[in-house]
């Protein structure tokens, strides 16, 4: 079986996984041995996110390390009705399809960014599964929309960019990809780019050379602003939340972390059992702080 280079001792697994949302191939990586943690990325990067955490988490921990669909090798679907098929619902039972495929009924997982929403929608719809939940450098999807301020469209620019109809968004990042994918690894707060490993923007650039990858990228974000919200919003009117413990990290140089919100309070309305901390660092905190970040997960896993 095929190794990743990033990841010592992995095995590569390409997966068709099917669920009632439509399901799609997904592309991750396994390492370790313990009990089971899935660990999820965010915009604009991909599952080698996690390369320099991972050695440190896999030592007792079996780690599965998914490509979101959309995003690196795995699956492109259509877009679907409404932008469907690239909802939170949609990666969530995709990630879900996946663990159990490999033999993992129950587990942890841990979000970033896009993943973290996609954890949030994990521990909602598939709760009988999430042990334990840790969302990096997010607020609710709901309560971002529901706040939005001249601060917070400033900082969250691409939010409203990318849910533009396309072609539009699409053909302006086509002008310089790269370019624009560096300013966005340097931006909300992070580090330039040598907080990386040199491998990791590489494999970023790789991935966003490619107009489908980059076009799924931009329906995440326009499902997040329609399809999305109206699932949070249901689950709000039904009164469900995230029951299993939930760890909240974010980066106290970052757009979260220099905000006027009380972080652990908007997630304690939304879930019942909720610690966290601030980290030194911008939106990029497993990059810019892998030891202050393992340690926080690690006490709380």
């Amino acid at each position: 079986m095929a190794t990743d280079p990033l990841f010592p001792g992995s095995a590569v697994v390409h997966t068709d996984v099917e669920h009632e949302h439509g399901g799609t191939t997904v592309h991750a990586v396994t390492l370790g041995e313990g009990p089971p943690l899935l660990l999820l990325h965010g915009y604009p990067q991909t599952h080698v996110m996690w390369s320099s955490v991972a050695p440190d988490l896999a030592r007792d921990h079996t780690l599965v390390v998914p490509d979101l669909r959309g995003y690196g090798d795995s699956g492109k679907p259509a877009d679907g009705e409404g932008h469907a098929g690239h909802s939170f619902r949609a990666m969530a039972a995709d990630v879900a399809a996946l663990m159990r495929e490999l033999g993992h009924e129950r587990y942890a997982v841990v979000g970033h960014d896009r993943g973290a929403r996609v954890t949030h929608r994990l521990a909602l719809d598939h709760a009988g599964a999430v042990e334990r939940a840790a969302v990096l450098d997010v607020l609710p999807t709901t309560h971002v929309y529901g706040h939005v301020d001249r601060r917070l469209a400033t900082a969250y620019y691409h939010w409203f960019f990318y849910l533009q109809p396309e072609p539009v968004p699409e053909r302006l990042i086509a002008g310089d990809p790269v370019g624009y994918l560096h300013s966005l690894l340097g931006g909300w707060g992070s580090a330039a780019l040598d907080a990386y490993s040199p491998a990791q923007p590489a494999e970023y650039e790789r991935c966003f050379a490619d107009p489908a990858t980059r076009h799924a990228m931009l329906e995440d974000y326009r499902a997040g602003a329609s399809v999305d919200l109206e699932h949070d919003e249901a689950d709000a009117a039904a009164g469900r939340r995230v029951t299993c413990p939930l760890l909240v990290l974010w980066g106290s140089k970052g757009v979260v972390g220099t905000g006027p919100d009380d972080v652990l309070a908007v997630w304690r309305e939304r879930a019942d059992d909720v610690t966290g901390q601030a980290v030194d660092a911008g939106h990029f905190l497993v990059d810019e702080r892998p030891a202050e970040t393992v340690a926080a997960l690690r006490a709380f896993l």
